[in-house]
């Protein structure tokens, strides 16, 4: 059994470098207020990469891309992220927004917090999307497919783990350990998209395999 999604989803959607942002969006939560986040929010990540699995070669040829045009873009886009995360910054983050800067105002939101923008597209954004739609594409059995929807099941399982375990986590390792481990993965995660971008590069030309 290949391995190498499952370790490549992980470095990029890296839940425990999100932990900070789930404390930040959830703070005024009630217990199960931030619980039914947690559910959500793995929930969604899982039903993100499923379905990146199962339609987005589909989704690819509507719009006449070619796969691999879109393993070097989707390479550059980890890249960039693996840079972010080289930065100790979340691999899919954005600007924080004063949206949700009020507590009353966070605990409203409810579900909604947990979609956007935890999930999207602090968990699952367009680096997440587009290396399942390259491993996708290489998956020559439904048994090889779904397996890739298997690991969107653990990618939502650490997901649930990680927040659950969100204050007892950022007491332990601190800002500096969370900082370390995001570098860690982000060193991995640079290492996968260079594979990826020298794949799709030769690809498009083939003189470079020789």
């Amino acid at each position: 059994m290949d391995f190498k999604p499952l370790v490549t989803l992980l470095a990029i959607v890296n839940p425990l470098a999100i932990v900070p942002f789930f404390i930040h969006y959830t703070q005024g939560f009630s217990r199960p207020q931030r619980q039914r986040t947690v559910a959500v929010a793995s929930f969604s990540a899982f039903v993100v990469i499923a379905i990146s699995a199962l339609l987005g070669l589909q989704i690819l040829e509507f719009f006449g891309i070619s796969l691999a045009s879109f393993q070097v873009g989707g390479g550059l886009l980890l890249l960039i992220s693996a840079m972010n995360m080289l930065n100790a910054q979340p691999a899919e983050a954005k600007p924080l927004t004063n949206e949700f800067e009020d507590g009353a105002a966070k605990a409203a939101q409810g579900a909604s917090i947990a979609v956007v923008p935890l999930t999207i597209p602090l968990l699952t954004g367009p680096a997440t999307m587009s290396t399942v739609v390259i491993y996708a594409e290489k998956a020559k059995t439904f048994l090889q497919l779904g397996t890739l929807v298997g690991y969107g099941m653990v990618i939502g399982l650490a997901t649930a783990v990680c927040f659950s375990l969100a204050e007892p986590i950022s007491r332990v390792l601190g800002k500096t350990g969370i900082n370390v481990m995001t570098r860690l993965m982000g060193l991995i995660l640079a290492a996968l998209a260079v594979e990826v971008m020298a794949d799709g590069l030769g690809k498009l030309f083939p003189i470079l395999k020789h």
